[in-house]
């Protein structure tokens, strides 16, 4: 057996029975507690699907694509870590069968290999056990925790949970495996059957859980807790209880109550921790408490939670700043009606791609214009506030390339340097980009610059932007020699912004976005 690495530390994070149990919430709550340790803790996400990266992926399929800093497009797992954690992700950070196999395939294509028959163990469990150490080396990690996607048992995953098991005997690692613990009605009783099952499908590929953590309705009563303790080989304070809570920020607390950062210590060996939670659970506190504002998201996914969800978060983040909660409502853009804007403190209009639901954007954004309801517009909804203007202020037949049919004039239009481009995964504007400030978001940001993520294809046509000015529209935010408009607003109304970006990418429960921030204090 190799020598272990006693410098870096290893947790992975395995899920049973289904999938969208939580392991994510699971990973990056874990994280907190032991970033408690004046440890750092460096968050990887192993997904098995074959795709590159979920760039390409409809939301209703896969939920929110969550964007890095250095422009790579992640899981939406990372939008936990990073709003959970003191740390800003890496592509690098996200492993998928795509980048795996490609990057095998590259090496046997030049004779890396030296003539051997490549195959999954060892090339491929090697290459991911490579990955995963130079991560740790490059971010000098005290702790990685490794979170593997899917569900022990599924086709996909296989790789990622044998090198888990080299792992095992390699590194000085501990396991928590995630598991539903459904409630039977009928007979009034949480059944552990399930998770039995699970823990014997994980035993089948060589993995034994050092703690399991049930996903449940409620909390696991004492008795479920001794049965799957007795039958997982677990002692109970290793049995966690994960019940559905009004907020995922209560997590952390729940995890905290049950001592399961103190379990993960006494077996890793870890340093005595300090106790930084407070802040963390006043803020908790203000998000169950009464709502600061009612908020529309107005979009076209309004079908699933997750397409919308760090727009979500970073609302709730800002109100928690203010003192409280956040009362949010989806509202499709498809057949909207614009006077049901009315009850609303606030409008948002999110990100998107394509046609569908664009006029319904597009007549709720004007609402707010003349009515004075405050308007947060991102990425596309910047570029639908500057087609409505320029439609029912400068008169003009406006469009964007994006939806237009031709004949009208784009004062959206596709970047230069998108133009030809046929290859879709990973070709838009991604990433970190810094504009420079003037008006209100200047004194939003208190900077003359600002730093946001971006995704997007199109822009707004430097060609029209002299003469929205010149109506009233102010470009408050540009880059490169203020050839590229990064936000818009309206001076003489109570909140009407839109930004380029994507700025809930760069919020977190205890740093929320200063965009976000003012958007929520104006509908007060």
């Amino acid at each position: 057996m190799p020598e272990r690495d006693s410098s870096t530390k290893w947790i992975f994070v395995t899920g049973g029975v289904l999938s969208g149990l939580g392991k994510g919430l699971v990973s990056a709550s874990v994280s907190k507690l032991l970033e408690q340790r004046d440890l750092k803790v460096v968050p990887i996400k192993c997904d098995g699907y074959l795709n590159v990266d979920p760039g390409t992926m409809n939301p209703h399929e896969h939920g929110e694509v969550f964007v890095l800093e250095d422009g790579t497009e992640v899981d939406m797992d990372f939008g936990h870590y990073e709003r959970f954690l003191d740390v800003k992700g890496k592509g690098d950070w996200n492993l998928t069968s795509g980048k795996i196999f490609q990057r095998v395939i590259d090496r046997e294509r030049k004779g890396e290999y030296l003539g051997q028959t490549v195959q999954m163990v060892p090339h491929v469990t090697d290459e991911i056990k490579d990955w995963w150490r130079n991560i740790a080396t490059e971010e000098d990690a005290d702790i990685v925790i490794v979170e593997v996607g899917g569900t022990v048992g599924d086709m996909e995953n296989q790789f990622y949970l044998e090198a888990a098991r080299q792992m095992r005997g390699e590194e000085e690692t501990y396991l928590i495996h995630t598991t539903l613990v459904p409630y039977l009605e009928t007979t009034g009783e949480q059944k552990t059957k399930p998770t039995q099952h699970s823990v014997k499908a994980l035993r089948e590929v060589g993995l034994e859980p050092d703690m399991v953590v049930g996903r449940s309705e409620k909390e696991l009563d004492e008795k479920t807790k001794e049965k799957i303790a007795l039958f997982c080989d677990v002692d109970e304070n290793e049995v966690v209880s994960d019940p559905n809570l009004d907020t995922v920020y209560r997590i952390p607390m729940m995890f905290d109550d049950q001592g399961v950062d103190e379990t993960i210590a006494r077996e890793l060996d870890l340093p005595e921790r300090d106790d930084g939670m407070k802040d963390w659970r006043e803020r908790v506190g203000n998000l169950v408490s009464e709502p600061v504002a009612k908020v529309a998201i107005c979009g076209k996914y309004t079908d699933m939670d997750d397409s919308y969800a760090s727009v979500e978060e970073a609302l709730k983040h800002a109100a928690a700043e203010l003192g409280g909660s956040v009362e949010i409502e989806y509202v499709s853009t498809e057949g909207i009606e614009p006077e049901e804007l009315d009850e609303m403190d606030g409008i948002v209009i999110p990100g998107g791609f394509g046609s569908r639901g664009v006029e319904g954007k597009i007549d709720a954004i004007e609402y707010c214009r003349e009515n004075d309801i405050p308007l947060l517009g991102l990425c596309y909804g910047l570029q639908l506030m500057v087609v409505e203007y320029a439609r029912n202020v400068l008169g003009l037949e406006a469009a964007s390339e994006e939806f237009g049919n031709g004949h009208e004039e784009m004062v959206v239009a596709e970047l230069p340097g998108q133009k030809g481009i046929e290859e879709k995964g990973g070709t838009m504007r991604l990433g970190a980009y810094t504009a420079e400030l003037e008006g209100r978001v200047k004194e939003v940001y208190g900077s003359s610059t600002a730093s946001e993520r971006h995704r997007h294809r199109y822009e707004v046509n430097p060609e029209y932007h002299e003469k929205l000015e010149e109506n009233g529209l102010s470009i408050s935010g540009t880059m490169q020699d203020r050839e590229l408009a990064e936000y818009v607003e309206l001076e003489d109304h109570r909140f009407f912004i839109g930004t380029q970006a994507h700025p809930e990418f760069n919020s977190s429960f205890q740093s929320p976005n200063p965009l976000y921030l003012a958007f929520l204090e104006a509908t007060k």
